[in-house]
């Protein structure tokens, strides 16, 4: 029976580089940039000729200069400038403009990430072989400072995000959502890309697209990639509150149904908030928020004793923070309206 190496070497053998088009949208990202396009660019030389496209949202660091400077390595390494400076837009923005008429298959690379060697091929294998329109994979979180371990200790937990098949999950399969990695070109196109109007949860509303017109969404456990997490409790608050508002419009605009580990942070922090201002009238609502408290302490002192680090009293925070953020982006999202 073929190893994984030798089934990726045969689908190379036949998998043309002019059919792939790699796109790495980018803000402010001058401290992961080049070792993201390092670890793209690390394995077999067929990576060289793919077309590998950075799309700056208008960094004010020196992103731009990191990626001019490794220009004459990589002669594959292109830089378009995004002026709506979202995501979204940076996708879309880099199909219009790079995408020729032998382009079959669109690989995400996000710049917060370290990916294995050989991601590009793996994930395009991935969808000539499955026939799929898009192909997810799992996120496994690593921090280098002590905020970016406890929020990558707990985040992959079912306390975190962990609820999800594509933080941290072990199993291949068809999934109605996941972390993108590639795309079928020609589906990316059908049903109108994203929508540029999302900063945040525009793979998720994507996907409930391609759902709708009968595409098919492969999660491969097997291509995995490093993300490296927010450093501190600010950066963690944005980045979650703007995902609970993402989800909110998601919902509005294809009126779905929450799932049921989306509401619990809201719970959370209704509970929280009503225990609290109850409290001064009724003093046992103030078990609410104790309660919820006690939670965020105990996680933060079983992930310190497990990972055997002081850092570990850090997750109650990351995981407080996550929770309320996203909570209060859905909530104010919800109230405010589709839009």
């Amino acid at each position: 029976m073929d190893t994984n190496a030798q089934i990726l070497e045969k689908t190379v053998e036949t998998l043309d580089p002019t059919w792939v088009l790699a796109i790495i949208p980018a803000l402010n990202e001058a401290r992961h940039i080049e070792a993201c396009i390092r670890s793209l660019m690390s394995g077999d030389d067929w990576l060289r000729r793919v077309t590998l496209v950075v799309v700056d949202g208008g960094s004010t660091d020196t992103t731009v200069e990191i990626v001019t400077s490794l220009m004459p390595e990589f002669p594959n390494l292109r830089l378009v400038h995004n002026s709506k400076k979202l995501q979204s837009a940076a996708i879309n923005l880099a199909v219009a403009q790079c995408a020729d008429d032998s382009a079959r298959f669109l690989i995400r690379c996000d710049a917060h990430s370290i990916f294995p060697a050989g991601f590009i091929q793996s994930v395009a294998s991935a969808l000539q072989r499955t026939q799929a329109a898009s192909v997810v994979i799992p996120m496994d979180a690593r921090g280098e400072s002590c905020f970016e371990k406890a929020n990558a200790w707990i985040v992959d937990t079912p306390l975190g995000s962990g609820g999800s098949a594509h933080r941290g999950g072990t199993r291949s399969g068809y999934v109605d959502h996941g972390h993108h990695a590639g795309f079928d070109l020609s589906v990316f196109r059908s049903v109108g890309g994203y929508d540029e109007t999302f900063s945040h949860n525009e793979d998720a509303e994507y996907d409930e697209r391609v759902v709708q017109a009968g595409g098919r969404i492969f999660l491969d456990a097997t291509i995995r990639k490093i993300y490296i997490p927010r450093g501190s409790v600010a950066a963690l608050a944005r980045q979650y509150y703007n995902y609970g508002k993402g989800r909110a419009r998601t919902v509005f605009k294809h009126r779905q149904t929450p799932k049921v580990r989306q509401m619990l942070p809201i719970l959370a922090l209704l509970g929280s908030l009503i225990g609290l201002l109850a409290a001064p009238f009724y003093l046992p609502a103030i078990l609410l928020p104790a309660g919820y408290l006690t939670i965020l302490t105990a996680a933060s002192v079983y992930v310190a004793m497990v990972k055997k680090s002081a850092c570990g009293l850090l997750a109650g925070v990351a995981l407080g923070t996550m929770h309320m953020s996203w909570a209060a982006g859905f909530v104010i999202q919800s109230l405010a309206g589709p839009r």
